[in-house]
């Protein structure tokens, strides 16, 4: 049970790594929530390819974080070192969510 544990979260890990490359070049918007739903007027307003670049920098910080705890996970580490990751995650959302929804990833 364990072991496939391991697996699963290495593979977590993985997917949001490569989701943060393929945003990073400004292709995938299928990726984002909310957008990929969002009528063609809606979809418009927004500068997709730096939409996508601005949600991969996020998605890049999370998947990184989620590398350290895994490996903070694996070397058994006590959960005060958790508190570092779990923040770097928590910024990185709330970034995203400014930045994706103010005029940075909006056309001008």
């Amino acid at each position: 049970m364990t072991q496939m544990m391991d697996i699963l979260l290495c593979a977590i890990v993985a997917v949001l790594f490569i989701m943060s490359v393929i945003l990073l070049f400004g292709k995938g918007g299928f990726l984002i929530a909310g957008y990929n739903t969002a009528s063609k007027e809606e979809k418009a307003k927004y500068d997709e390819p730096k939409l996508c670049r601005t949600m991969g920098a996020g998605l890049l910080s999370i998947s990184i974080a989620s590398g350290i705890s895994v490996y903070f996970y694996f070397l058994n580490y006590p959960p005060k070192y958790y508190i570092f990751t779990s923040a770097v995650i928590v910024i990185s959302v709330v970034v995203m969510l400014v930045l994706g929804n103010t005029a940075y990833c909006k056309k001008q």
